[in-house]
Parts: C-alpha cells; sequence; structure tokens
C-alpha cells in the first residue's frame, strides 16, 4: 500500500468537523464501527445493574456532580460549540444552561417519579391483595441526536435516562459530534460509574445503536424516524420520536401587534430557523395584516447577522451546513417564482453558509415554504378573514409539534389552542413550552410518536413498569377457582362479581346466575 492509500484509508475512519461560517477544521471523531457499537452495549450491561441498584438517591449524587461540571465548564463547551455550528455567543451559551437546568430537575425528583406506586384495587372483591407498580429501567438506552443543539439535545434524554437507572449510548449528528464528546469527557472527569459512551459515526454507526440498544430515542427527520421505528418494529424494541414540525402561528386582531411581531421574529429566526419548534406558518387576521407584516419585517431586517468569537455581536449565525441552504434557497425561489415577494432577505449572505432572515409574504399551501419543513430562517406569512380560517389553515398539515396563538385575550387564546392539531400550544409566547420540563413534550402525525418530559413521565419513558400483587388476608390451599372446576364455586363468584360491578336490578339477577350452573 503506498503512502497516499494509507493516508485515504485513515481519513476514512475520521469524520472532519468544520465550523459553517468559515470552513475551517475545527475537530475530527473517529467513526465507530457497528462491531464496536455493539462492544460498547455489552459493557454498558456489564455496569449497568449496579447504576440501578443504587437507587435515585445514589444516581443523584453523580448527576449533581455532572452539573457541577457543566457549570464550571461552561464556558469552554460554548466555544467548542460555536466551533461546530457557528452559533452567536447567546445562543451556544444556552446550551450548557439549559442542561444544567434540565438535569438538576430530573437528579432531584427522580426519587419521587420513580416511587413505587399502590393503585386502589377497582373492586372491593380485589382487596384482598394488595397492588404495587415498580418501575425498572431498560438496561440500555440508545439515543440519536440532531445538528441543531449538539450539547442541549443529548442532554434532554441522556439525562432522564441515566436518572432513571439505565444504561446510555449516545451517537450524535456527526454534523456537529465535538460536543457531546466533551459531554462524555465531563462524566469521566467526575469519576462516574461507566453507563455512559458515546459513540460518533455516521448512518451505520446509528443503525447500530438502533439495532443493539433496549429503547431508542430520536430526534431527526421524518424520513429516517420511519426507518427507525422500522427496525424497533422489528425487534419488538419500543421506542420515542421527535421529527419534523411546521409549527404556525396565528396572530389574531385584537393581540398585541408589536409583542407579536418581536415573539415571532424570534421564534423564527432563533438559531437560524433551525428548531424543530420554529415559527414556520403565520397566519394573520385582515383587520392586523398589514401592520403587522410592517413590524414583522422591521424586527427581522434589524437582526445581526454574523460569525462571533467569544464576544456577543450577532444575533443569528449561519445554517448548518450547504444541504440545509439549499433547502432554504429552493423554498425561498419557488416561493417568488409562484407569486410571493421577500419584504427582507431572501438569499445568501455570500460567506459560509449564512442566509439572509427572510420575511415572505403573498404565500398559499401550494408553496414549498409553506407545505415542507424548511429548517431556516424564513417566515412565509398569510392574511386570513377570520379566526376560523386561521385554525382551518394552521391544521392543514401532516406535521403537528408545537403552535402559538397571539391575541389580547386569553380565554380566546386557549379557546383556539384546543382547536389546534399540535403537541404544544403556547399563548402570546414561544418556546416556552420548551422550558417547562413538567410538561410533555411531543409532536402529532408526522411530527413523532411518544413525548419528552413531562414530570414523571421524562423519566418513566425509560423504564419498564412491573406489576405485582401479594396477598393482605392469610392464604388457603387453593383458590375457589383453581383446579378442579366446581359450578357451585363459580355461581358464588360470579354473584359476588355482579353485586360489586354490574347496576342496576342486573346486579341481584340470581336466576340468570343460577342458569349457568344448570346450563339452561
Amino acid at each position: 500500500m503506498t503512502e497516499l492509500d494509507q493516508t485515504a484509508a485513515a481519513d476514512a475512519q475520521v469524520i472532519a468537523v468544520r465550523n459553517p461560517a468559515t470552513g475551517e477544521q475545527t475537530g475530527s471523531v473517529p467513526i465507530v464501527a457497528p462491531d464496536e457499537v455493539a462492544a460498547a452495549v455489552r459493557e454498558l450491561r456489564l455496569y449497568q445493574p449496579e447504576w440501578e441498584a443504587i437507587g435515585p438517591e445514589g444516581r443523584k449524587k453523580w448527576l449533581l456532580k455532572m452539573q457541577d461540571w457543566l457549570i464550571d465548564n461552561t464556558e469552554h463547551l460554548a466555544a467548542v460549540l460555536q466551533s461546530e455550528t457557528a452559533k452567536p455567543r447567546v445562543d451556544a451559551l444556552i446550551d450548557p444552561a439549559f442542561a444544567v437546568d434540565l438535569l438538576g430537575y430530573y437528579a432531584r425528583r427522580a426519587g419521587k417519579f420513580l416511587a413505587d406506586e399502590h393503585p386502589s384495587p377497582h373492586s372491593p372483591l380485589a382487596r384482598v391483595k394488595s397492588l404495587t407498580v415498580a418501575y425498572r429501567p431498560y438496561p440500555v438506552v440508545g439515543v440519536i441526536t440532531p445538528w441543531n443543539f449538539p450539547l442541549a439535545m443529548p442532554a434532554i434524554d441522556v439525562f432522564p435516562a441515566l436518572a432513571a437507572g439505565a444504561a446510555v449510548i449516545l451517537k450524535p449528528s456527526e454534523v456537529t459530534p465535538l460536543s457531546a464528546v466533551e459531554l462524555a469527557r465531563g462524566w469521566a472527569e467526575i469519576g462516574a460509574p461507566p453507563v455512559f459512551k458515546v459513540v460518533t459515526g455516521a448512518g451505520a454507526t446509528g443503525a447500530a445503536v438502533v439495532e443493539n440498544a433496549d429503547y431508542i430515542q430520536f430526534t431527526g427527520s421524518t424520513a429516517t424516524g420511519r426507518k427507525i421505528a422500522a427496525a424497533c418494529a422489528e425487534r419488538m424494541v419500543p421506542y420515542s420520536l421527535e421529527l419534523g414540525g411546521k409549527d404556525p402561528a396565528i396572530v389574531l386582531a385584537d393581540a398585541d401587534i408589536d409583542r407579536a411581531a418581536h415573539g415571532i421574529a424570534f421564534g423564527g429566526m432563533f438559531n437560524a430557523g433551525q428548531v424543530c419548534i420554529s415559527v414556520e406558518r403565520v397566519y394573520v387576521e385582515a383587520p392586523v395584516y398589514d401592520e403587522f407584516v410592517t413590524k414583522l419585517t422591521a424586527a427581522v431586517a434589524a437582526l445581526r447577522q454574523g460569525e462571533d468569537g467569544r464576544e456577543s455581536n450577532n444575533d443569528v449565525g449561519a445554517l448548518a451546513n450547504e444541504n440545509q441552504v439549499r433547502i432554504v434557497q429552493r423554498h425561498v425561489d419557488e416561493a417568488i417564482a409562484a407569486g410571493a415577494r421577500a419584504t427582507t432577505g431572501g438569499k445568501r449572505t455570500g460567506v459560509g453558509t449564512f442566509f439572509e432572515p427572510t420575511v415572505l409574504v403573498d404565500v398559499d399551501h401550494s408553496m414549498s415554504c409553506v407545505a415542507e419543513e424548511t429548517f431556516g430562517p424564513t417566515l412565509p406569512v398569510m392574511k386570513v378573514a377570520d379566526e376560523a380560517e386561521a385554525i382551518r389553515l394552521a391544521n392543514d398539515s401532516s406535521y403537528g409539534l408545537s403552535a402559538s396563538v397571539w391575541t389580547g385575550d386569553k380565554a380566546r387564546g386557549e379557546r383556539v389552542a384546543r382547536q389546534l392539531n399540535a403537541g404544544a400550544v403556547n399563548i402570546n409566547d414561544v418556546f416556552s413550552n420548551l422550558f417547562n420540563p413538567a410538561m410533555p413534550m411531543g409532536g402529532w402525525g408526522l411530527s413523532g410518536v411518544g413525548a419528552r418530559w413531562g414530570g414523571a413521565a421524562g423519566v418513566r419513558k425509560y423504564c419498564r413498569a412491573q406489576a405485582m400483587t401479594k396477598p393482605k388476608l392469610p392464604t388457603m390451599s387453593k383458590e375457589l377457582f383453581w383446579y378442579p372446576y366446581d359450578m357451585n364455586k363459580l355461581v358464588v363468584m360470579v354473584s359476588a362479581m355482579r353485586v360489586a360491578g354490574a347496576r342496576g336490578l342486573r346486579r341481584i339477577d340470581l336466576p340468570a346466575v343460577w342458569r349457568l350452573k344448570s346450563g339452561k
């Protein structure tokens, strides 16, 4: 093998990570082969029983140490995150702060959330048994995360799974793996038990996680989510999927238009629009449409765009990669060709993967910018006649992740929210559900299956519920209904069940019961 061939072979074993703003290589990670993933899962299985055995309080100690590490290393983590995403400094600092907040929530509450439950028996006849539901973790949880929030996305799923007592194998996006590698480094530095591993690579590495773990949490595209669901169904392995979104915002005529314009500008442009719950469609009642478009355009046009260092100078950063730029450009170009108009933005800046924050008007549901997920800095705005039309159009989508309603009447806002086909609705705000882990975060339709968080549900999802019964009274040598069958005993049992569970005269229809015995 020549020196050139050796270099090519070596290069094939690693993934180069580049800053999308400059194209500069900022790091590299190894491609972990499928057999190495399987070996990593086998090793995690060895350590998981002890991790489960130390209980929620024992795990809390390590999770809070990890929280300390995140706080102590925030500046460094933000810099690493910027190097692989070109996020503005403020956005980069949000990831570790979010992770700290979520980690504290589940570390401190897992004991309560995972405590045994003792349901009340449904019938007086069942009170002879003591009922217990226990929560036992899946041994190894596989987490596959996207590139838009390289630290926060892993934290969202890894920490609740660890709090549940599971071991975790994390496969981050090959576009932004460096932050996840830092997370694993932190877990090792605090001396925590070896129940958390990161495996880096592309599709084959992710597929190996799906093939080997006991539960799969995936965040990403609907197309990939479908493949993961099929693979999990083949193995009879449970899964949770958070997929695409095309989140609508409804601006009613009684709304505070200034707040709506600023809120929707933030909701559409945060992280350059690369958020699963970004505002991607806006429906505005006719009486305030012109005022809203004017104010939204001004708010978006005023955004500062560029690459930050350690100082905060910009509001909007670059898109993650060239493929994402092509999607955004296609949606804008197709809309304009079909009669839409950009009131601001509409094209690349000419530097890296930056795309100008864009507001589109004169759009309709036939256009790709409205029908397809864009995942970029665009805000298509449509005029509607009234509330009913806004609701109808907002629901005219195969996605259903979240939505927002802007109105001066909170009761009206809630009434509208209850008619929207979305897993979450924020009234006069955006993203606020994302910062409340006591609430479930899950999508309807093509936006996913299952949910994150939701208080106890967010940690119990990584557990198997185990039902146990034990007798309250001294036991007989055998129960009434055990073999050999005896019709006299059956009549007694059926009579008792009817009295306890039926209603009206049928409860005491003893002739009907006795017919069971006679066979007539």
